[in-house]
């Protein structure tokens, strides 16, 4: 793909959607830390929906730490793989109490030092909490970025390599965002909804597909 196709194509979600964000619902990069470890394997809806129950009893490491694994489990029963995840926020937080003061640290290596937190984690957080121009590539990027022909990759480092390279920079900081959505509600993965794409034009996906017969 040529770089005026990829401006055109951030140019367009620009357009249709200004100020994307995450649809995890925090107030705080720690809030944002605990939602993005349990959205692993989860919906956003369903973090969100356990969230709405435990921050407002406990939004901060010391206050997560005084529930204890089997408190914090007790809120998130509902996600997925519910005990690894209770154990991981516990051993995060106490990490954070005894070692960054009880504050989310603004630096990668620090934060993949955090149980449950890898590369794609470490970059929501630095994006979207601390404004770096990060890309987290999931499963909808992955798939974006290769169906389209924006930036293939074989894997999510090759991907997330080639879109930071040749995305546009006054683009990257809101890029992550603008993906995700259009690969969670677009670009779909069995049937991607092209008869009403807006980068339709653009993509270099050929086996376009039509609207569904009614």
């Amino acid at each position: 793909m040529n770089p005026k196709k990829r401006r055109a194509i951030f140019e367009t979600l620009q357009s249709l959607n200004p100020h994307p964000t995450t649809e995890l619902e925090y107030t705080s990069p720690f809030e944002l830390l605990i939602a993005v470890l349990l959205s692993a394997q989860a919906t956003d809806v369903s973090v969100n929906k356990a969230m709405r129950r435990m921050f407002p009893v406990a939004n901060t490491p010391a206050k997560v730490l005084a529930l204890g694994e089997e408190g914090v489990a007790d809120y998130i029963r509902t996600i997925g793989l519910y005990r690894t995840k209770a154990k991981n926020v516990i051993a995060t937080c106490r990490l954070l109490v005894d070692q960054y003061g009880g504050e989310v640290p603004d630096d990668r290596e620090a934060l993949e030092s955090l149980p449950g937190v890898g590369r794609k984690t470490a970059n929501v957080i630095l994006n979207t909490a601390f404004g770096h121009p990060t890309i987290a590539v999931d499963t909808h990027i992955f798939r974006v970025a290769n169906r389209t022909g924006l930036a293939p990759g074989k894997d999510v480092r090759a991907v997330e390599a080639a879109l930071e390279k040749f995305i546009p920079e006054e683009f990257l900081h809101d890029a992550h965002h603008w993906l995700i959505l259009h690969g969670r509600y677009v670009c779909k993965a069995r049937r991607p909804e092209c008869w009403h794409c807006a980068i339709e034009p653009l993509c270099e996906y050929k086996p376009k597909t039509p609207a569904p017969v009614l």
